[in-house]
C-alpha cells in the first residue's frame, strides 16, 4: 500500500494498492482517504488487526497531525474516520511504526507550533476502522528533525532515530517501552557526533536482531550506516560504515528495509547522479558490509523515495515520484538480480 499526496488533485491525500507478481507490479484505483492538502505521510501495518495506518499533517485543518485506518480489499482500499493524534498547530517529520508486543502502533513527530520542535510520541490502539491515542510523551526537547522509528522484536522495543538540531544537528537515537497506551524513553545515545546528520531512516534486522540507521553525512554528502544494538532500555552502535562516498554529488537517502528473504537490508537512495540506485548490506556483529550499487532507475530529478518488503513474494518495492515524467508515481520491484518499472499514479 502506498500512500501520497495527489499533486494532481489539489494535494488530497491518496492511497493506492500494488500486486507484486515476478518482478513487476500491478494497481488498483486510487483511493482518497483526506480530501484536503496533506503532507509528511507515514504509514504502518498493524499486524494484529490487518489494517494499514496511515498518519499524515493536515494543512487544511491548522497543519495538525491525524491518522486513519485502512482496510485492504482485493486491489482496493478503504478508510474509517481520521482522529487526531496532535492537536498542536503545525507538526513535522512524521514517523510510524508498529510494535507487535503490544500490538500497538507508535506515531512521532517534530512538534513545530506548540513545542518548539520537540520530539514527541504518542501510542494509538486499532479497533476495527477507527483508532484512538493515549496522551503524547516528549522524548527530545527541542529542535528534533528527520525522524525515523522502527520496532525491534527481540528487545520489543520502540527505536527512535532523528537529528538533534538542539545538540549541534547530531545523529541520535532513544529507545521507547510501550506499555498500555503509553510509551516511555531512555537515555538519548548519540550515533554520530563529528558531523551534521540528515535524511535519517532506521530499519531493523531480524535476523541479526540489529538495528540499522542510514543517514547522510551533510559535510561530506556520503551515505553512512550504523547498526545499534538495544539492551534494555539503551542502544549502542559500532563505528561508522559508508556505502557512498559523496564525492561527485550528494546521497539524498529515501528508504531502508529489511529483505528477510535475503537477510540483508536494503536501502534505495539518489545517487551521485541523481539516478535511483539500492544498495544491499549484510550485518556482521556491531558492522556491516555492503554489495555492488544498482541502478534502479536512471535518469535525473527523481525524489520521495520510500520503499517497503512484500513478505508475500519476497521483493522490495521502491516507490518515487518522477518529475521528468509529468511527477507520476512510479515504483520498482527491486531484487539484486532483477528491477522492473512500473507506472502507479498518473
Amino acid at each position: 500500500v502506498i500512500a501520497y499526496r495527489d499533486a494532481g488533485n489539489s494535494n488530497y491525500g491518496t492511497a493506492i494498492v500494488g500486486t507484486v507478481s515476478g518482478s513487476s507490479i500491478s494497481f488498483g484505483t486510487p483511493a482518497v482517504f483526506r480530501s484536503a492538502n496533506v503532507d509528511y505521510l507515514a504509514a504502518t501495518f498493524d499486524s494484529s488487526n490487518n489494517k494499514v495506518v496511515i498518519a499524515y499533517r493536515d494543512i487544511t485543518s491548522a497543519a495538525r497531525g491525524k491518522a486513519i485506518v485502512g482496510t485492504v480489499s482485493g486491489t482496493d482500499i478503504s478508510f474509517g474516520s481520521s482522529e487526531d493524534f496532535s492537536t498542536a498547530n503545525e507538526i513535522e517529520y512524521v514517523s510510524a511504526t508498529f510494535d507487535s508486543n503490544s500490538n500497538k502502533v507508535v506515531i512521532s513527530w517534530s512538534d513545530k507550533g506548540n513545542n518548539s520542535n520537540a520530539g514527541t510520541s504518542i501510542v494509538g490502539t486499532v479497533s476495527g476502522t477507527s483508532i484512538s491515542f493515549g496522551s503524547a510523551t516528549v522524548f527530545e526537547a527541542p529542535i528534533t528533525k528527520d525522524i525515523s522509528s522502527t520496532f525491534d522484536s527481540n528487545s520489543n522495543k520502540v527505536v527512535i532515530a532523528y537529528r538533534d538540531q538542539g545538540n549541534s544537528s547530531h545523529g541520535t537515537a532513544i529507545v521507547g517501552t510501550v506499555s498500555g497506551t503509553s510509551i516511555s524513553f531512555g537515555s538519548a545515545v548519540v550515533f554520530e557526533a563529528s558531523e551534521i546528520t540528515s535524511f535519517t531512516n532506521a530499519a531493523f534486522d531480524s535476523s541479526n536482531n540489529k538495528v540499522i540507521i542510514v543517514t547522510r553525512d551533510s559535510t561530506t554528502d556520503a551515505g553512512q550506516a550504523f547498526v545499534g544494538t538495544v539492551s534494555g532500555t539503551s542502544i549502542s552502535f559500532g563505528s561508522v560504515v559508508e556505502f557512498t562516498d559523496g564525492s561527485s554529488n550528494d546521497t539524498r537517502l529515501g528508504s531502508a528495509v529489511f529483505d528477510t528473504s535475503i537477510n540483508k537490508v536494503v536501502i534505495a537512495y539518489v545517487n551521485a547522479n541523481t539516478e535511483i540506485s539500492a544498495i544491499s548490506g549484510t550485518v556482521s556483529g556491531t558492522s556491516i558490509s555492503f554489495d555492488s550499487q544498482s541502478t534502479v532507475k536512471t535518469g535525473n530529478n527523481l525524489d520521495n523515495i520510500s520503499a517497503a518488503f512484500d513478505s508475500n513474494s519476497n521483493k522490495v518495492v521502491i516507490s518515487y515520484r518522477d518529475v521528468n515524467n509529468s511527477n507520476h508515481g512510479t515504483s520498482n520491484v527491486f531484487t539484486p538480480s532483477t528491477i522492473a518499472t512500473t507506472r502507479g499514479e498518473v
